[in-house]
């Protein structure tokens, strides 16, 4: 029976503690989920502003490292201008300027930078290398 206690307390105490480690590193996909994909899709077509995969592909352009990119985003994010802006100034004129994230706290920030920073883009930018700009649903606009 003290065995069987022990075994069970045991158990509670991990459950929390794997609770609290959750609490302290949010899920970048589910932050994402949660607050940015009303907006943004991952890949085209958009909807109401630029999808995530050519943003990430933007960023792994312009920073060589992950570090230095995910901080450039959380710092857009928490105040966006077009200073701070990677995006194409196309895309600022079509969607506008997005508005700050301030519901968010710096952990969710950092979780959803990274998330996007590992998201995989292929594409060639506007037009996907064929001379043509990308046209977005017209359902979405």
């Amino acid at each position: 029976m003290k065995h069987t206690l022990l075994l069970a307390m045991a158990g509670l105490l991990s459950a929390s503690l794997l609770q609290n480690a959750d609490a302290a590193e949010p899920d970048g996909r589910a932050v994402f989920t949660r607050n940015c994909s009303v907006c943004h899709t991952i890949n085209p077509p958009p909807k109401t502003a630029p999808p995530i995969g050519p943003i990430a592909g933007r960023y792994r352009q312009k920073f060589s490292s992950k570090t230095s990119g995910v901080a450039s985003m959380v710092n857009f994010l928490k105040a966006p201008s077009r200073e701070k802006s990677v995006v194409d100034p196309d895309a600022i004129e079509r969607f506008g300027l997005m508005p700050p994230m301030p519901g968010l706290s710096d952990t969710e920030l950092h979780a959803v930078a990274g998330w996007i920073w590992d998201q995989p883009w292929g594409g060639r930018g506007q037009g996907g290398g064929k001379g043509k700009k990308q046209q977005g649903n017209a359902d979405c606009q």
